[in-house]
């Protein structure tokens, strides 16, 4: 089995259990609306790109479910609007076959960015139930062995309690550790950390360069804490503006263009970070899921 056909099974598993636990503010019927609709979409994509179809895309279905698992909106047309252009960059800005962003990160900061009063990133909407999240997390590690990117999850988990107890926690006297784990509770935040942050295409392949990754991504995550209190994007944004370094960090060495690399990756990440201080300049939001 195709680990990215593996990962599609997860998710729709996971979609299929909240649905039925009533914790998923999606209609079965908006779902396999938004599905289809990705699908005819990133097969018009990979026609126009490779003028054939020869394979079935199951990465495409997997980013949709994320956005939807993440991504609170009242407009199904949102999450199909920011989908269409997440897939659109997935196919299209790439440098010697190497991925910038992570296409269901891509889609939620977009919808940041476009739509803030109608779309949220909310990390409360699969609720807190610990046996989904063991699931979550025994479908997710078989995927992760097979693919190698086990120890992000792992060292980002260590890093980030380590940071957010030394330069947040330490400093605040309203916050205790129990607001921390708190957040490990959420079956939303344990599939960012297991899912997105781990997507083989956007990570590194080495083990020191996947640690690194994941020391970047918990420290500059509780920077923005530590500046501006806890918000439920600063893990996405974070993860938006370093995910095209990676392509430099593991690409420059035998890159026959040098140069292009580098202007392209100073390019993009300079554009990641404009988006970033907007959505930032945005005033907080407050949101409640009632069952």
């Amino acid at each position: 089995m195709h680990f990215q056909f593996q990962q599609l099974l997860s998710l729709s598993f996971i979609v299929l259990l909240s649905t039925y636990m009533g914790t998923l503010y999606l209609s079965l019927g908006s779902i396999f609306t938004v599905l289809i609709f990705v699908m005819l979409v990133e097969h018009l994509f990979i026609y126009v790109k490779e003028k054939s179809v020869s394979y079935i895309s199951f990465s495409s279905l997997s980013t949709a479910l994320g956005v939807m698992l993440m991504m609170v909106t009242p407009y199904v047309w949102i999450t199909m609007f920011v989908t269409f252009f997440a897939l659109l960059q997935k196919q299209f800005l790439t440098v010697e076959r190497k991925h910038f962003f992570n296409p269901s990160n891509f889609a939620l900061l977009l919808a940041l960015t476009l739509f803030y009063k109608d779309a949220h990133i909310v990390l409360g909407q699969l609720g807190d139930t610990l046996w989904l999240k063991l699931v979550l997390i025994v479908v997710a590690m078989s995927i992760l062995v097979r693919v190698d990117r086990w120890v992000i999850p792992l060292s980002f988990t260590l890093f980030y309690l380590f940071f957010q107890y030394h330069f947040v926690i330490s400093y605040d006297p309203v916050l205790i550790m129990e607001d921390l784990y708190h957040r490990f509770y959420s079956v939303s935040f344990t599939l960012f950390i297991l899912f997105m942050l781990t997507d083989p295409k956007t990570t590194p392949q080495a083990l020191h360069l996947q640690l690194v990754f994941a020391l970047l991504i918990a420290f500059c995550a509780t920077l923005l804490d530590r500046i501006y209190g806890f918000r439920v994007q600063h893990l996405f944004m974070v993860l938006f503006l370093l995910t095209p370094l990676v392509p430099i960090m593991t690409t420059y060495k035998e890159s026959k263009n040098k140069k292009r690399l580098l202007i392209f990756t100073i390019s993009i990440f300079l554009l990641a970070l404009s988006v970033i201080i907007f959505i930032q300049s945005q005033p907080p939001y407050y949101y409640e899921m009632e069952n």
